[in-house]
């Protein structure tokens, strides 16, 4: 069996693709990032990678419009997916986005893990239980990562983190989670592991060959 150390910080950009069809080969291993238009995705990507600029940040919600993919190399792969929910863009555009996201997400045959952001001021909204909901039917795992934790005290923070888990619990499901600040790189460490171990399974790369 080969092995190998993956990096987060070795990401770079590949490609940007309006839907899956533009996307490169479906082989290997991607990581898909996901979360509601404000929930400070591209900010997590940037933190989790120790890059400041790999995802495009941005104070309007709704910025990241089309699928992001960064390769770590040995056909690994992170994907920051459109945002959903809130976004100051026309019907018609939203709803293109909302179909890239579904396709990627149901078709994707690479896709091992999906990580779920949302604020830790207001988790679990219709979207986001849809979203987990329907990772936990299709078997993948989720690592839910509750954002902006630097808002909360530490004991309120705590408390949204437990009651998170004991709601999601009730799925029975692969499906951690954890508080996480990119301002103050909170959940960092916990967060890379999980998605690091997503990424060293080798035996998707025997399986391709």
């Amino acid at each position: 069996m080969s092995t190998f150390t993956i990096n987060l910080n070795q990401a770079t950009f590949a490609t940007s693709a309006p839907d899956i069809s533009k996307l490169s080969a479906d082989t290997g291993i991607e990581v898909a990032f996901a979360g509601r238009s404000n929930a400070g995705k591209s900010s997590a990507l940037n933190t989790l990678t120790n890059q400041k600029s790999l995802a495009r940040t941005s104070k309007t919600p709704g910025r990241t419009q089309l699928i992001n993919v960064f390769d770590l190399g040995n056909d690994r792969r992170l994907v920051d997916l459109p945002g959903y929910g809130f976004a100051k863009v026309p019907l018609a555009m939203k709803q293109k986005w909302q179909k890239a996201l579904g396709e990627y997400l149901q078709q994707r045959e690479s896709l091992k893990g999906l990580v779920v952001l949302m604020d830790i001021r207001h988790p679990l909204k219709d979207l986001d239980k849809d979203l987990i909901y329907w990772a936990a039917e299709s078997e993948l795992p989720v690592l839910v990562l509750l954002t902006k934790a630097d808002k909360l005290s530490q004991g309120k923070r705590s408390a949204e983190v437990l009651k998170v888990r004991k709601k999601l619990a009730e799925l029975n499901a692969d499906i951690s989670v954890q508080a996480f600040s990119s301002l103050k790189r909170t959940g960092v460490e916990q967060a890379t592991k999980v998605i690091c171990t997503w990424l060293s399974d080798t035996t998707v790369l025997e399986d391709n060959q």
